[in-house]
């Protein structure tokens, strides 16, 4: 086994002995554990997730869905990008959820725009369905459907081979999509990419490189 447990523990005693979880001699990527809590991963606005560290292909189609909860403005949920311009990002600027495409002949972008500006953050669970068919794209939030025409018909695939970045990234990473530098604040679950009928759930406490992420833990309310 590689990766560490998603749980909480308490009253550890070793020989009788009860171990002092206060004031450990060494501590990495432990949390408090929550009063009370709910299914997701809690992003606390400093890190990133990386996953898939051979890259990963986007090319032609690719449906994204997630779930979100945050009371922050500004936050990049997902990017996935490669050296030259091709690249796919998802983010929330100004309370706006856009979703970046590049086919490799431009950026094209749709926008979801809620009625009242904080609407989206309102630290209540939002479902997110991001697709990406050949040159068309569409946002799909809580039910509301967001299209965007694409000038470029010809340039049809993503050619990405980069590791998926959710909630953030590195700053020596570039990312071809995305216009925000801002890490996520708040909670994620269900990401789910889907290829075809190939559909894939990602697990957070797999990820290859995970900064500032507590995975299968939120906090009941924005503590």
């Amino acid at each position: 086994v590689t990766h560490s447990i998603p749980a909480c523990i308490s009253s550890m005693t070793i020989n009788s002995k009860q171990l002092d979880n206060e004031s450990p001699v060494s501590i990495f990527a432990v949390n408090k554990c929550y009063v009370t809590v709910q299914d997701g991963t809690f992003f606390d606005g400093s890190g990133f997730a990386a996953l898939v560290r051979e890259g990963y292909k986007v090319r032609s189609d690719v449906n994204i869905t997630l779930e979100f909860r945050t009371t922050a403005v500004h936050g990049v949920l997902l990017g996935v990008s490669s050296a030259k311009v091709d690249a796919i990002g998802l983010e929330i600027v100004n309370g706006k959820v856009l979703f970046h495409v590049n086919n490799g002949a431009g950026r094209i972008t749709a926008t979801y725009e809620p009625r009242g500006t904080n609407s989206l953050c309102d630290g209540k669970w939002h479902k997110l369905q991001a697709n990406k068919s050949k040159h068309s794209i569409s946002l799909v939030i809580d039910g509301n459907l967001v299209q965007t025409d694409n000038p470029y018909i010809q340039s049809t695939s993503a050619d990405t081979n980069n590791p998926i970045y959710v909630g953030g990234y590195p700053a020596d990473v570039k990312q071809n999509c995305l216009t925000s530098k801002s890490s996520f604040r708040g909670c994620l679950r269900n990401l789910v990419l889907t290829k075809g009928q190939q559909a894939e759930l990602f697990d957070f406490s797999r990820a290859f490189d995970l900064r500032g992420i507590f995975p299968h833990s939120c906090p009941g309310a924005e503590h």
